[in-house]
């Protein structure tokens, strides 16, 4: 799995930090941040057999955000 820019992308997180891929973002004025991720299709195939997508979030130890997954046909961010 890959972050992948998108039409209204407005931003990348990490771009300068060589431990972390660079992320593309679109951050909107009320802080909300949509990130677009593309699978391969190996990954495309385990969820589709099993109906399960793990997600790992790095806190440092910080209270965790709020997060949405989501999925759409659409190219454009939801």
């Amino acid at each position: 799995m890959k972050p992948v820019h998108f039409p209204g992308s407005n931003c990348e997180f990490a771009a300068d930090q060589l431990e972390y891929l660079p992320l593309p973002a679109r951050k909107d004025l009320d802080g909300e941040v949509t990130t677009c991720w593309e699978l391969t299709w190996r990954e495309r195939l385990a969820v589709f057999c099993t109906g399960r997508l793990w997600w790992t979030v790095l806190t440092f130890n910080h209270p965790l955000q709020p997060q949405r997954p989501g999925a759409t046909f659409a190219k454009e961010a939801p």
